[in-house]
């Protein structure tokens, strides 16, 4: 059963992410602002993992490319990221929004923002698709930069750039894992 969660755990978060959006309204009654933005990432996020995802196609793309052929990401590896590093993420910073600042409802825009920028420059510089940049493209980049806008100045320099450097690292580190084959992992 998990074998079958892990390597289909992305039809779930589309359908939740459709859930989410025509909840939102209702379910975000009583958050401020940061709070709202911040809970919206999470299913704008979750279609963009729908496009990128669907058919395994990021898994395949990222073997073929960033680990040239060999099996670098697993089943595994995109689900632990993908839950772990978003869906608890995203729900960790809602709360720390509503309890701590509106600071942390930077960590997800800025995981947008950066996850955006990595699919749109390849499909410019390579001139060909890759999975997720269509979302990237209509979705991260006007809802990113404008929660950025609306953000940035409630949260200070520092909540931006540690926001930054957390999106930054966490994307640092699906690219190292991606590069190391499977077969060469302890």
């Amino acid at each position: 059963m998990l074998a079958r969660l892990t390597a289909n755990w992305v039809y779930g978060g589309a359908m939740a992410g459709i859930l989410l959006l025509v909840l939102a309204p209702l379910l975000t009654r009583a958050l401020g602002p940061a709070g709202t933005l911040c809970y919206l990432a999470l299913p704008v996020y979750m279609l963009h993992q729908w496009e990128e995802h669907d058919g395994d196609r990021f898994r395949l793309y990222i073997n073929g490319t960033v680990a040239k052929g060999r099996a670098g990401l697993t089943h595994g590896d995109v689900f632990i990221v993908n839950i772990v590093a978003v869906w608890a993420l995203f729900a960790a910073a809602l709360w720390l929004t509503e309890d701590a600042g509106p600071g942390w409802a930077l960590v997800p825009i800025w995981l947008i923002l950066v996850n955006g920028v990595i699919h749109l420059l390849p499909a410019a510089f390579r001139r060909r698709y890759n999975p997720g940049a269509w979302t990237a493209l209509v979705l991260f980049l006007p809802f990113g930069l404008w929660s950025l806008a609306r953000l940035a100045p409630q949260a200070g320099a520092g909540a931006e750039a540690g926001a930054l450097a957390l999106a930054l690292a966490i994307h640092l580190a699906i690219m190292a894992r991606a590069m190391r084959p499977v077969a060469a992992r302890p």
